[in-house]
C-alpha cells in the first residue's frame, strides 16, 4: 500500500484542513460560514496548501490558523 503524499493525491487532505480553518475562523472573526471559506480559499496560505512542494499540509489546523492571519 502505497502511502505517500503527492501532487496526486494531496487534494484528500485538504478538505479537513480547510474545515478546521473556517471554524477557527467563524469562532474568532464572528464571520458566516461562506465568508470563511472564500477567505481561506481565496488566501495565500491555501495556494501554498494545496502545492505540495511547500510541505504545508504537515502543519497542524493551529499553525495553519497562525500562517494565514500572519499574511493578513
Amino acid at each position: 500500500m502505497n502511502l505517500d503524499i503527492n501532487q496526486n493525491n494531496l487534494y484528500l487532505l485538504l478538505p479537513s484542513k480547510v474545515a478546521w480553518l473556517a471554524n477557527m475562523l467563524l469562532s474568532d472573526k464572528k464571520i458566516d460560514m461562506i465568508e470563511a471559506m472564500k477567505s481561506i480559499y481565496s488566501s495565500d496560505i491555501y495556494s501554498r496548501l494545496e502545492d505540495e512542494s511547500t510541505k504545508l499540509w504537515h502543519l497542524g489546523p493551529v499553525a495553519l490558523y497562525e500562517e494565514m492571519n500572519a499574511n493578513e
